[in-house]
């Protein structure tokens, strides 16, 4: 077994930066989550994004009755419901809201609104009605989302439905009445959700569906942002990081054009770096805070010399003693997809953020890894 490459010949600057650049590339997503207190905001908001309303990053009171919380990734505005007995009407509370919130950065207006009813009402009120349209009038997409469904399964079919009361309360938004006069309510689609059975277990229904009309919504140029966000579509994560993994292997091909030696290999560590980083933010996973500057030195060193190490690249037939275009973009390539599954196994809870410092060591790519990559370049050309 080779020695282990010596840590300070790599920079963790490019991972670094890599991260610094992604973020700024990718941008935040920003939610209007609105509803009265006891609606099931928090909950939702959790399950969704696997954050806790009070603790996405710092809350600032905007106003009376608003507060914003953000993170790299994603901002929530949280406003709370008209509460009866307030001498202000309904809309005009919230127009006073809407234009707090338009003074403040491009990187904070929102982008898409929930507006969170229990679904044991059986109608909206007046001024729920109201605060719709003045979301709408503002130019807002709104979902409606009823929380805290019971779901009740069919015991012959297995099919899962709904009381007779919320599908009522269901067929009535569809048609709303008034004392027999229909009357207008401006949402785009009314979703049914939950986040844990009658019993407080289990995951939920319905999320998907919120979750997938929400990118719907969402200005183009924000998508990504709500794919980096939220945490239930690990297939959207996939889409972004490939390409980054597709880049990087062009890249590290580009790198060695002149073949290295492979005690120059190291010269793929910051494209790899890069890479990684990248990679990471699209799980949303902040790795300076799994991970010292040392240890992402050390990874660095791990990349670009375990990976590489002169025992892997005899076992490549033609390689001999450098490292060529092939080889170097199979190994990069190789690695992008290890950390992907490090990177999903982390946000999907398999393993503890702070446990990467040592599981990465796990993921660092193998002959058979590096020979698949060649032969799917192969195909591909």
């Amino acid at each position: 077994m080779s020695a282990e490459p010596e840590p300070s010949n790599i920079d963790e600057t490019p991972f670094l930066d890599g991260m610094s650049d992604a973020k700024s590339r990718y941008g935040r997503f920003n939610l209007a989550v609105i509803g009265a207190t006891g609606v099931g905001k928090s909950s939702l908001v959790n399950a969704v994004f696997g954050r806790d309303l009070a603790k996405v990053g710092k809350g600032l009171p905007v106003t009376r009755g608003v507060h914003y919380y953000s993170d790299d990734s994603l901002g929530i505005w949280d406003v709370e419901g008209f509460e009866i007995g307030t001498p202000v009407p309904a809309a005009e509370q919230l127009r006073g809201h809407l234009q707090e919130i338009a003074k403040r950065p491009k990187n904070e207006q929102i982008s898409v609104v929930w507006y969170c009813v229990k679904s044991n009402d059986d109608r909206l009120a007046p001024h729920e009605i109201a605060m719709i349209d003045e979301l709408s009038r503002a130019g807002l997409p709104v979902i409606l989302v009823l929380t805290k469904v019971d779901w009740l399964r069919n015991p012959i079919t297995g099919q899962r439905g709904v009381s007779k009361g919320v599908e009522e309360f269901v067929n009535w938004l569809e048609k709303p009445v008034d004392n027999g006069q229909p009357i207008s309510i401006n949402y785009e689609r009314v979703i049914l959700t939950s986040t844990s059975d009658k019993h407080g277990k289990g995951k939920g229904h319905g999320l998907g569906e919120l979750v997938a009309e929400t990118l719907s919504l969402s200005p183009k140029n924000e998508q990504d942002a709500f794919r980096i966000a939220q945490r239930l579509n690990l297939p959207w994560k996939r889409e972004l990081a490939r390409p980054v993994i597709a880049a990087a292997t062009a890249a590290a091909a580009g790198a060695a054009t002149v073949p290295l030696p492979v005690a120059d290999a190291v010269t793929l560590a910051p494209i790899q770096l890069g890479m990684m980083a990248r990679i990471a933010v699209i799980y949303d996973i902040e790795m300076k805070t799994a991970l010292s500057t040392s240890s992402l030195a050390n990874l660095g060193a791990q990349l670009a010399g375990r990976a590489l190490a002169s025992s892997l690249i005899k076992l490549i037939p033609g390689a001999g003693s450098v490292v060529n275009a092939g080889v170097a973009a199979a190994l990069t390539g190789a690695t992008g997809e290890g950390w992907l599954r490090l990177c999903e196994h982390v946000h999907t809870g398999k393993i503890r953020l702070d446990q990467m410092d040592e599981a990465w060591n796990q993921y660092v790519p193998g002959f058979l890894d590096v020979i698949r990559k060649m032969a799917e370049q192969r195909v591909g050309k």
